[in-house]
């Protein structure tokens, strides 16, 4: 299956008192992780925003396997996991250095006008770029 990998090593910031990392980051790191996919998509934020399209999330959900810690590596593989005419739903799998599985998780968006905040279909332009991505997984 073919997937993108996104690397981040966690903060100090990022932990908490028991040495994990804070179960709230991972909605961070996945929401970086989905940037830098659809930037390597030639799909970047601020070619969205000038077409005055929004990308919000209506749901995010998280299992998590097991802890990771501070400063160590870890990889975000994103697939897109469902898409049809007005949502797409992406995968992200985590793994530490060790190949260790961290968690996974679904973030699903839709796309809206950033004028009147109304829903909108895809655009072609992204929907015809995420249709080539989803066929591949």
């Amino acid at each position: 299956m073919e997937h993108f990998s996104y690397a981040i090593r966690p903060a100090y910031h990022e932990v908490d008192k028991m040495g994990y990392v804070y179960h709230a980051n991972y909605v961070t790191y996945c929401h970086k992780a989905r940037t830098e996919y659809m930037r390597s998509l030639g799909i970047p934020d601020s070619r969205i925003e000038k077409k005055d399209i929004m990308m919000p999330v209506i749901s995010f959900d998280i299992i998590y396997k097991q802890p990771a810690h501070y400063d160590e590596q870890l990889e975000i593989q994103v697939t897109i996991q469902s898409l049809s005419k007005t949502r797409c739903t992406f995968e992200f799998v985590t793994y530490n250095n060790s190949n260790e599985h961290i968690c996974t998780a679904h973030s699903t968006i839709v796309f809206i006008n950033s004028n009147t905040r109304k829903p909108l279909a895809i655009p072609t332009w992204i929907g015809d770029i995420l249709e080539k991505q989803y066929e591949i997984a």
